[in-house]
C-alpha cells in the first residue's frame, strides 16, 4: 500500500472578483430580463408573507399588498419595492451575500412540503444577481415582517458589499438600481414600459409604475390622478371557461397580441392533475396561407413570462397559433428561456395537440355553419397539420371539409357516401375554378360533385392523405375521363383521325382515344394522367429551389375524341386542308383548358382560327 496516497475533500471555491464580470454578461440571454427577475422576486416576497397569513403565522388584516416600480433619470436609479415578507440579517447574509442559495426553495421545502403550485418564481438563487448587468451598484433596504430592525445592504459590480442599519418602517424590500453609464437607455420611461408589459403583465401582485422626473396627470379640478396597475394579477386563462364571455376573450386577445382583427375562435386549457397548465390558444384570422409563420404563443411559468413559441411545448405545426400558456411545473434551466425535455413538457404537448383536434372536432359536429365560415381559414394550418402529425390526422380526419365548387361544403366520409352509386372511393378536384369551368360544367352535368384544392400546398396533402389512405384516390377533373362522363355506347376508332391530331400535337408518342361521352358539345378533351401531373409539379418545385430538372418534363398526356360531337362527324366531309387545319384548331383549343400558350402555339392558334372563319364567308 502508498503511504503517501492523497485523500482529500472539500468545496469549489468562487472568487466574486471573477464570477461578477460573468454574472454581468452572461447569466441571462436577454438584459431586459433583470428587471423582470427582480420584479417577481417582490411578486415572491409578497406570495410568501400571504401563504405564511393563511397559515396562521401572520395577522394581515386589511393590508394591500403591492410591488412599485419607480424610475428616476436625474439621480440615475431605477427602484423595485414590496412590502413582503423582508429579511432579517442571517436571512441576508444567507440568501443576499452568498451567489445561488435560493430563499424560495427552502421556503417551499418549510412550509409546502410535495406542493409544486404554490405561486412561488424563484428557484435558483440567481435572479437577484441580474441587477448588476444594468448596475454600476446595488442598493438593498430590507425590513423582516417578524419586526427585527432595518438592514441596508450596498454592493458594486467587483462583489464587495457593505452592511450597515437601514431606515424603512414598514416589512418588506427595497431593491435600488444605480444604472451605469453604459446602459442608460434603461432610464428611459418607455423602455421600462416595454418591459413590464412584456414580461410582468400577468404577475400576481399588483405592480405600480412611476416616474418621478415625469409631470404628475391631473383631473380638472387640480386633483393628482390615482396611479393604476400595469399588470392584471387575474389573467383570463386563470378563471373557469364558464365564468368567461367572448367580448372577455376578444378583448385579452387584443390586449396581448395588439390584434385589430377579431379571432375566429378559441380554446380554453384548464388541465388539472396530473399536468397543471392553463392557458388559451386562438385561431387567428389569416390575410393569406403564409402568415401562419406569424404566430405566438406567450409562455408563462406562474404567471410570469418567459419566452414566445419554446418549440418542445408546442409543436411547429402549431405555432401559428396566437395564445398563452402558463404552466407552473416546467423544468426551466436558469434562464427560464430553454426547456430540459422531460415526460411532463413532452405529454403537456401531446394535451394541447389533443385539445386543438377536440376542438375542430367539436365544431364540426356541434357548430356546423360555424365551422364553415372559418374553413377557408384554418384549412391551410389544419393540411400542414396532418401533414406534420400522423396521429393529428387520425384525430381530425372525419372534421375536415372538401369545399365543392358550387360553394358547399362536405366531410370526405359525407362526399364518398353522395359518390357511392358513380365514382366510389376517388374525389374529383379542380385546382383552378376558372381555368377548368369546361370540366366543372361536365361533371356538374352529370351530378357529380368536385372538390377544390387551389392552394399551393395542395398538391403534397393529396399525396399524403393517399398515403394514409390509400384507398381513396384524389383525381382531378382533367385526369381522366370519368366513367360517370361516357355514354355506354361503343365508340368506333379512326386511325387516319389519331395520326392528323399526332401530327397537329407535333407529339408522335400522343395518346389518342376514343369515345363517347354524353355531352355532344365537347368535341375533344385533353387529359393528363394525375401521377405525371403531380410528378411534374414537384420536379418543378425542386427546381425553383435551385435543382435542374431539365427544361421541362414529360407529362402522359391522352386526348379523347368525342365521337359523338356533330363537329367530328363533319371533320370527314371537309377537304383535307381544312380538315388538317380543323383538327389543328382543335388541338390548340384542348390544349388551352390545361395550360397558356406559348408563342409559337400562339400563332399557330390564331392563323388556324382566322383561316376557319374566312371559310365562312
Amino acid at each position: 500500500m502508498n503511504s503517501n496516497a492523497i485523500n482529500k475533500k472539500g468545496g469549489i471555491s468562487v472568487e466574486t472578483a471573477h464570477i461578477f464580470p460573468v454574472i454581468k454578461k452572461w447569466l441571462y440571454s436577454e438584459k431586459d430580463i433583470f428587471l423582470r427577475e427582480i420584479v417577481s422576486n417582490a411578486c415572491d416576497a409578497v406570495t410568501k408573507l400571504k401563504r405564511l397569513a393563511s397559515l396562521g403565522q401572520y395577522d394581515e388584516g386589511d393590508e394591500s399588498y403591492r410591488v412599485e416600480v419607480l424610475l428616476d433619470k436625474d439621480a440615475k436609479t431605477l427602484t423595485v419595492s414590496d412590502n413582503g415578507i423582508g429579511m432579517t440579517m442571517d436571512e441576508l447574509d444567507r440568501y443576499i451575500c452568498q451567489i445561488a442559495l435560493s430563499g424560495a426553495l427552502e421556503f417551499v421545502e418549510k412550509y409546502e412540503g410535495d406542493n409544486k403550485n404554490n405561486g412561488i418564481i424563484g428557484h435558483f438563487g440567481l435572479g437577484f444577481y441580474s441587477a448588476f448587468m444594468v448596475s454600476d451598484s446595488v442598493e438593498l433596504i430590507t425590513r423582516s415582517y417578524t419586526g427585527t430592525p432595518a438592514i441596508r445592504w450596498v454592493c458594486d459590480t467587483e462583489g464587495q458589499y457593505e452592511v450597515s442599519d437601514g431606515e424603512r418602517e414598514e416589512h418588506g424590500t427595497t431593491v435600488i438600481m444605480h444604472v451605469s453609464d453604459e446602459e442608460i437607455s434603461y432610464l428611459e420611461e418607455s423602455k421600462i414600459r416595454e418591459i413590464l408589459d412584456k414580461y410582468c403583465a400577468f404577475m400576481p401582485v399588483e405592480i405600480y409604475f412611476k416616474n418621478e422626473d415625469a409631470e404628475p396627470e391631473g383631473t380638472n379640478d387640480g386633483a393628482e390622478t390615482e396611479l393604476k396597475p400595469v399588470n392584471d394579477t387575474v389573467p383570463l386563462w386563470l378563471k373557469n371557461p364558464s365564468d368567461c364571455t367572448a367580448e372577455e376573450y376578444k378583448e385579452f386577445y387584443r390586449k396581448v397580441f395588439h390584434d385589430y382583427r377579431e379571432p375566429l375562435f378559441w380554446i380554453h386549457v384548464n388541465a388539472d392533475y396530473p399536468l397543471n397548465f392553463r392557458g388559451i390558444l386562438y385561431f387567428p384570422k389569416l390575410t393569406n396561407e403564409y402568415e401562419s409563420i406569424e404566430g405566438q404563443v406567450k409562455l408563462y411559468y406562474n404567471q410570469v413570462f418567459v419566452a414566445d413559441n419554446i418549440k418542445e411545448v408546442i409543436p411547429e405545426y402549431l405555432l401559428m397559433l396566437k395564445g398563452v400558456l402558463d404552466c407552473p411545473e416546467l423544468p426551466l434551466n436558469v434562464s427560464r428561456s430553454y426547456l430540459q425535455n422531460n415526460t411532463y413538457v413532452s405529454k403537456v404537448s401531446a394535451h394541447i395537440v389533443k385539445k386543438v383536434a377536440d376542438k375542430l372536432n367539436s365544431l364540426c359536429n356541434v357548430s356546423r355553419e360555424e365551422y364553415e365560415q372559418v374553413w377557408n381559414d384554418i384549412r391551410t394550418f389544419v393540411e400542414y397539420a396532418c401533414m406534420r402529425d400522423r396521429k393529428f390526422y387520425d384525430r381530425v380526419k372525419d372534421s375536415m371539409l372538401l369545399e365543392l365548387t358550387d360553394g358547399t361544403f362536405l366531410t370526405l366520409p359525407d362526399y364518398l357516401a353522395a359518390a357511392k352509386d358513380s365514382h366510389e372511393n376517388t374525389v374529383y378536384y379542380a385546382s383552378d375554378k376558372a381555368a377548368q369551368a369546361q370540366y366543372i360544367s361536365m361533371f356538374e352535368g352529370e351530378n357529380v360533385q368536385v372538390a377544390l384544392f387551389e392552394k399551393p400546398l395542395d398538391t403534397q396533402f393529396l399525396s399524403t392523405l393517399e398515403m394514409y389512405s390509400p384507398d381513396t384516390k384524389y383525381l382531378r377533373i382533367d385526369a381522366d375521363i370519368a366513367n360517370a362522363l361516357k355514354s355506354s355506347d361503343v365508340s368506333i376508332a379512326n386511325d387516319a383521325l389519331a395520326d392528323l391530331f399526332k401530327k397537329a400535337s407535333g407529339n408522335e408518342s400522343l395518346k389518342v382515344e376514343f369515345a363517347v361521352l354524353k355531352s355532344e358539345d365537347i368535341p375533344v378533351l385533353l387529359t393528363i394522367s394525375e401521377e405525371s401531373r403531380r410528378m411534374e409539379e414537384m420536379m418543378r418545385m425542386y427546381s425553383m429551389s435551385g435543382m435542374n430538372v431539365g427544361a421541362s418534363f414529360p407529362m402522359e398526356a391522352t386526348l379523347t375524341v368525342n365521337t359523338a360531337s356533330p363537329l367530328i362527324a363533319r371533320l370527314e366531309e371537309m377537304p383535307e386542308e381544312t380538315k388538317e387545319r380543323a383538327v389543328s384548331y382543335l388541338y390548340q383549343l384542348s390544349l388551352l383548358s390545361q395550360r397558356k400558350l406559348n408563342a409559337e402555339e400562339l400563332q399557330k392558334f390564331l392563323s388556324d382560327g382566322y383561316a376557319i372563319l374566312s371559310l365562312l364567308s
